[in-house]
């Protein structure tokens, strides 16, 4: 008889390192890891621009619901701030601190805007596969999220010269995982919000390895007020978000402190001075390594090879 496949509402990991995670072994003998995240959707977004039936209403930052069979020039206009001026203020801001970033990019807004790809390229930070689309996966049919995976692919490599190594859906569905090793080429994936160190997985038969995200760490949460108001809400969560994972560090337990920025979010003039003064911060402190995702997964590659 064929071997009984795991029930996949049961076979989850609600364990993972316990109470002894590993020591990372960051480089330098950096008490902390920090990977800034910056994710570009503008044009990738829900609208009939794009075929879509609804228009979007997740992060538009402005309370303007989707609607159907309806284009929404407002919520438009929301996400065209973050491509045409915000992104630019970011990346100043990352350059000022010399850190480099993991720009999760979303193929389709990256193909419309293709100067914005190249200046990520020039100025050296890390083009991470955000989909083909910024959609929910979760109901999306297998074979077009297959086709959405290959054609994001192609698309970013032309754009960029290079193939993205990593990937982030942001809202993944129960074939997503499966399907990137299947595509094959990708060293890690984001779609977790599980932990704050890398981890391995085995998937359809074939070890690979989950860089943790995060949605709480993350601008997300000025979006229409939801839990940040102001800059100095912004930079007293991350702060005290570092301060914790520092002291772990200190104590011989270093992590990994992901955090998720939107152009369209953090872009804004009054927000971005919380990001500022952030970056300040950190690059105050001593025994920090500042990583892109493709840095953390090759020193656990190096460090923490997948068992077997």
């Amino acid at each position: 008889m064929p071997e009984a496949k795991p029930d996949p509402m049961i076979a989850r990991d609600l364990v993972g390192y316990g109470a002894t995670p590993p020591d990372p072994k960051w480089p330098g003998g950096a008490l902390i890891a920090v990977n800034f995240n910056l994710n570009v959707e503008s044009g990738g977004e829900a609208t009939l621009f794009n075929g879509d039936e609804v228009s979007e209403g997740m992060l538009n930052d402005i309370g303007v619901p989707a609607y159907r069979g309806r284009r929404v020039p407002l919520a438009e206009s929301a996400f065209e701030y973050g491509s045409r001026r915000g992104v630019w203020r970011v990346l100043d801001a990352f350059d000022e601190f010399s850190i480099k970033t993991s720009i999760l990019g979303v193929a389709r807004a990256l193909e419309q805007n293709p100067d914005l790809a190249g200046a990520f390229v020039a100025r050296g930070h890390e083009i991470v596969s955000h989909g083909y689309r910024w959609i929910d996966y979760v109901t999306v049919p297998e074979e077009t999220e297959r086709e959405h995976i290959r054609r994001a692919v192609d698309i970013l490599t032309k754009l960029t010269g290079k193939r993205p190594i990593g990937w982030m859906t942001g809202r993944p569905g129960p074939n997503t995982r499966r399907l990137l090793v299947e595509e094959g080429g990708f060293l890690y994936d984001r779609d977790s919000l599980a932990d704050e160190l890398p981890y391995w997985l085995n998937v359809s038969g074939r070890p690979h390895l989950v860089i943790p995200y995060s949605y709480e760490a993350n601008d997300n949460r000025f979006n229409e007020n939801s839990g940040f108001s102001t800059a100095n809400d912004f930079f007293t969560y991350m702060h005290d978000a570092f301060d914790v994972l520092y002291r772990e560090g200190q104590r011989g337990s270093p992590k990994l402190l992901s955090i998720g920025l939107h152009d369209r979010l953090i872009g804004r003039p009054g927000r971005c001075r919380g990001l500022l003064r952030l970056l300040e911060y950190m690059r105050g402190v001593d025994r920090v390594w500042f990583a892109t995702g493709a840095d953390i997964a090759q020193h656990w590659r190096q460090h923490f090879p997948a068992a077997g």
